[in-house]
């Protein structure tokens, strides 16, 4: 390896956790791949479940994200594990109870991993993220205060509801949800994105199964 290949900084990984990895998680892992793709941000993103493995993502998560542009027509569901957990950078999750999971899987998870709408809100509150700011230590500020006793109910409040076996209009009401926090989160995280080659740390991502 080149001497320039080794100052390479590594993509932040990002973990989305649902409940079946059909539905929400897909659809926030497709949204949030392209608006990091489209901004040059040196991340990578990928989806699990507390439930299923091998199952094609919802009807209703597929068209959603077709009418955006998106193809999630060859996703299969993978279930949430401790490596997967480990390897990341950020979970994101769709509900406390999914937070719970992740953390009784992995404890020290507990300072990365957040409720989308949590995350979302609490990046709103601080200031962006600083250009030479280490993710670790800007999550690190993000999440100041945070108590586990507060994720230990269901809160609606924290939760994007889930979409499951319900119209499309729900889907599609769900995606645009999706996608306005992720873009409040992206736009504080990532306030001034690095170029990055897309391509190779996303296959360097998904080829370390996490």
């Amino acid at each position: 390896m080149s001497a320039l290949a080794s100052l390479r900084p590594l993509p932040v990984r990002v973990l989305v956790v649902c409940t079946g990895n059909i539905c929400r998680s897909p659809m926030t892992e497709a949204l949030l791949a392209e608006r990091v793709a489209a901004e040059g941000i040196l991340a990578t993103v990928m989806s699990a479940g507390i439930l299923y493995d091998g199952r094609p993502a919802s009807d209703g998560a597929v068209a959603a994200m077709a009418a955006r542009g998106l193809d999630v027509a060859n996703h299969s569901s993978r279930t949430l594990d401790r490596p997967m957990i480990a390897a990341a950078d950020l979970v994101i999750a769709m509900e406390p109870r999914h937070v719970r999971e992740v953390v009784a899987l992995f404890d020290e998870a507990w300072s990365k991993t957040f409720t989308l709408r949590e995350l979302a809100r609490r990046v709103e509150a601080q200031p962006p993220r600083e250009q030479t700011e280490a993710f670790a230590e800007y999550l690190g500020r993000v999440g100041a205060g945070r108590r586990r006793v507060d994720l230990l109910g269901d809160d609606d409040a924290l939760s994007v509801l889930d979409p499951y076996r319900q119209s499309q209009a729900v889907y599609d009401a769900t995606a645009t949800d999706l996608a306005a926090e992720l873009g409040q989160i992206v736009s504080r995280a990532w306030p001034q994105a690095p170029q990055a080659d897309l391509w190779e740390t996303n296959l360097r991502f998904r080829g370390a199964e996490i």
